[in-house]
């Protein structure tokens, strides 16, 4: 799954998860802890595997399970400590969203050798990923029915976002709002 659909999906499952529990809304800080759980794996992996080649591949530590329960417990434990008791269930759910995200088509097919990665260091990586493979993805789209597809759903994460009064969108204004004083203040 590229970034954008790990987003989506992570977005989704959240807000979802928000309207059920406390019948409003996601708020702003655990929308962006939200947005950044949604890509931490590959934060981690893909530097770590393909530029350093520390790892044996892009989807190991960061993507095992284990290495997830013991992060999001991490980060669920320092947040409710410091007063931000929502902020545990956005990292996980973006978090577990993405490892989803990466294997659900292996899952549903019954590959279950495809997704070992879960199971880092338990289970062996059966087939290092290749960051050419990946790059070759990336320009090669072509316009057909899977990227209208893609696209579509976007349009209805980005309404959905929208409906849900830009959850975000505040924090992120107001941090480039002072970064543009101060960057004027330095150029004054």
């Amino acid at each position: 799954m590229m970034p954008w659909g790990h987003l989506g999906f992570g977005y989704v499952l959240y807000t979802l998860y928000v309207h059920a529990v406390y019948r409003r809304s996601p708020a702003d800080v655990p929308t962006l802890v939200l947005v950044f759980a949604t890509q931490f794996p590959d934060l981690v992996d893909k530097p770590l595997a393909w530029g350093l080649q520390l790892l044996p591949s892009g989807r190991s530590l960061a993507h095992s399970l284990f290495v997830a329960a013991a992060v999001i417990a991490l980060v669920a434990v320092v947040a409710s400590r410091r007063g931000y008791p929502e902020v545990g269930p956005a990292f996980a759910i973006g978090y577990l969203s993405h490892l989803l995200g990466d294997s659900y088509r292996a899952l549903l097919a019954g590959q279950f050798y495809e997704v070992s990665f879960l199971l880092w260091p338990l289970y062996p990586i059966t087939e290092p990923d290749d960051v050419d493979e990946v790059l070759t993805d990336l320009t090669t789209l072509t316009f057909g029915p899977e990227l209208v597809f893609t696209l579509v759903v976007g349009l209805g994460v980005f309404a959905l976002w929208l409906a849900d009064g830009r959850p975000g969108l505040g924090i992120l204004t107001s941090v480039t709002r002072g970064f543009r004083g101060r960057l004027a203040v330095l150029f004054d």
